[in-house]
């Protein structure tokens, strides 16, 4: 089974708006996904950028999220903890929450990658994508991604 998952800021392999990205607000964009299992217990979202000249730099890392959660709005806040149980786990930033493209040449790919589990993933927000990919085992139900791209102007 596959997630569906979109964005209204940009489309499957289209350029993200700066509004998203270290050149201006650096905030989350919308995200909207379907096709979630039904025994399905977590969401779990990374964000990631495999172009990065030191290997793939992550920008989010978030798990936890409730079952029935079909969306994320536009800035979720950058708080290690959110209001419905959902925790964001550590960037390469150093820091949890989203952070934007901000390539250092060229035009890279960023993958916003979901995860619907059948557990939820006992971990703290010190951790990293390595860190929930290896508890996420086992445990993945279905997965979907969006790809956008950005180049900085």
């Amino acid at each position: 089974m596959s997630i569906t998952i979109t964005s209204s800021a940009f489309k499957e392999d289209e350029m993200i708006p700066a509004l998203y990205t270290c050149d201006d607000a650096n905030i989350s964009p919308p995200l909207k996904w379907s096709n979630i299992p039904p025994d399905t217990v977590s969401i779990a979202l990374i964000a990631d950028d495999p172009d990065a000249p030191m290997g793939t730099w992550v920008h989010w890392v978030l798990f936890n999220l409730p079952a029935d959660t079909t969306e994320l709005p536009q800035a979720v806040p950058a708080h290690s903890k959110l209001s419905n149980g959902a925790v964001q786990g550590m960037t390469d930033f150093g820091k949890p929450g989203y952070g934007g493209p901000c390539p250092p040449g060229g035009t890279h790919r960023y993958f916003f990658k979901i995860y619907a589990l059948d557990d939820k993933i006992d971990l703290t927000a010190e951790a990293d994508k390595k860190k929930l990919l290896q508890a996420m085992e086992g445990h993945i139900l279905a997965r979907g991604q969006l790809i956008g791209r950005y180049q900085r102007q």
